[in-house]
């Protein structure tokens, strides 16, 4: 049976794969927002905070979209879901999803809000950050909780 954060989570990716991101309800009003990696990292307070750093972040590609591997539950408190994204770079014209971007999104929640959010652009550094190892030659696919031996994005 899915938890109340693990359900709430994936409301919000079901709403967004639909392209809709008009709410916020699913976020505290001080929510932490921080992308750790990749060409623009940085860390944002706050709702318009966090809107704005996703607009300016999306506004570089075009036909941008993802798709979800897989959710899973790393505590009670919080959700990590493994993503694939896919786009062209609007200045460089290159399809993103050619090179297989696979990231993940750490969801960390308290009373049935979003309290911060980190947004990984490369999932072995999501991985890494929490403790998990990817399985021998899975190359970031599979991510096991070293402690349990429990798997997140078996396939």
């Amino acid at each position: 049976m899915a938890s109340a954060n693990l359900d709430l989570v994936r409301s919000i990716f079901a709403a967004q794969e639909r392209g809709d991101y008009s709410s916020s309800d699913w976020a505290d009003p001080e929510i932490e927002y921080v992308i750790p990696d990749g060409p623009d990292p940085g860390s944002w307070k706050g709702l318009a905070a966090m809107a704005k750093a996703a607009r300016d972040r999306l506004s570089t590609w075009e036909d941008y979209r993802f798709t979800v591997d897989e959710f899973g539950e790393l505590d009670g408190q919080r959700v990590l879901v493994l993503v694939q994204r896919l786009g062209r770079g609007k200045r460089i014209g290159v399809e993103l999803g050619q090179i297989r971007s696979k990231g993940a999104h750490v969801f960390d929640l308290d009373g049935g809000k979003v309290t911060r959010l980190v947004a990984y652009s490369d999932r072995d550094s999501a991985l890494a950050d929490l403790g998990l190892t990817p399985e021998a030659g899975s190359r970031g696919e599979r991510a096991c909780l070293s402690a349990t031996s429990s798997c997140i994005a078996c396939s």
